[in-house]
């Protein structure tokens, strides 16, 4: 099972455009942290089965973004290192 702070994560993911202020500001405001840490321990999250069970959708498209991003990386040269935003 997943913490409460993951499900909220995933909600936040789920949520976080219908909000007017800028993404990151939200992740602070909500999870007191950096928008790196957020991104480091949601992209720990992704690998979890547990997450996949509990909300597929949301974890299927973040892990669809992280895989083009890695792939927009190789093309590019740029960053040996992946993740869900960076």
């Amino acid at each position: 099972m997943i913490t409460e702070r993951h499900q909220a994560m995933l909600e936040f993911e789920r949520s976080f455009w219908t909000f007017d202020e800028p993404k990151e500001t939200l992740i602070r405001a909500r999870f007191q942290c950096s928008a790196d840490e957020y991104y480091a321990e949601l992209n720990e999250l992704l690998e979890q089965p547990e997450a996949l069970e509990h909300d597929p959708l949301v974890i299927r498209r973040l892990q669809r973004q992280r895989l083009r991003r890695r792939r927009e990386r190789l093309d590019t040269g740029t960053d040996a290192q992946g993740g869900v935003n960076a």
